[in-house]
């Protein structure tokens, strides 16, 4: 069930920001009923607050280095974010291990994009990892954050083929394809109110269970 107006949305940024464009294009062609109304970056460099910044939205940065404890740093983010009074906080490439406080703030409101088929390789190096254990099949997941790194309920997934003469280059590019398709779908299904985080942590599209993977 709609609302009918756009879901404000906050989304957090270390790098390129490729996920964070397929969400604006989403936006600015009106295929995601979302209002991103802030960009967050705990880097200056990040190339993801320029694309912010051509589409006219708003692009702030906050510098994990200036805070001398990760609970420091995530206390002012959360006020920084809650400031925007967003529906939903998007991690779209936030190279942060995130605090249990901060999680628990936005429990239920809070997704990740990991390029893995979790529970398989949560963490750092994926593709490389993938490979070198002679996976058949690669992907990415979308889910819910929890405290539990990359463990969170999953929404939805996408599968690519590791391909003989892969590298992680190679599949990396294939499956960041697949994560700019999965993303948005996942983030407007939460807009449109058709899914959500039960109280008994699963993840639930039309009120029904998604299976976990």
């Amino acid at each position: 069930m709609t609302t009918g107006n756009p879901l404000p949305v906050v989304v957090l940024i270390s790098g390129s920001g490729t996920n964070l464009q397929a969400l604006i294009d989403g936006q600015l062609a009106g295929s995601l009923p979302i209002d991103i109304r802030a960009v967050i970056s705990n880097r200056a460099d990040a190339f993801g607050l320029q694309r912010a910044q051509r589409a006219g939205l708003t692009a702030q940065v906050l510098n994990h280095r200036d805070f001398p404890t990760r609970e420091a740093y995530d206390a002012e983010l959360l006020a920084l974010i809650d400031g925007f009074a967003p529906g939903l906080v998007v991690l779209a490439g936030f190279m942060r291990i995130l605090t249990p406080a901060f999680v628990k703030h936005f429990h239920g409101r809070l997704f990740n994009i990991h390029p893995s088929l979790l529970p398989k390789f949560p963490g750092l190096h994926t593709h490389q990892r993938a490979i070198d254990a002679g996976e058949r099949e690669h992907g990415a997941t979308v889910h819910f954050v929890t405290e539990e790194l990359d463990g969170g309920p999953a929404v939805l997934q996408a599968r690519v083929p590791v391909l003989p003469g892969d590298d992680a280059e190679t599949l990396a590019a294939r499956v960041l394809e697949q994560e700019h398709r999965i993303y948005p779908l996942a983030v407007r299904w939460f807009a449109e109110g058709r899914l959500r985080l039960a109280p008994d942590g699963r993840a639930l599209l039309d009120g029904t269970p998604l299976p976990c993977p």
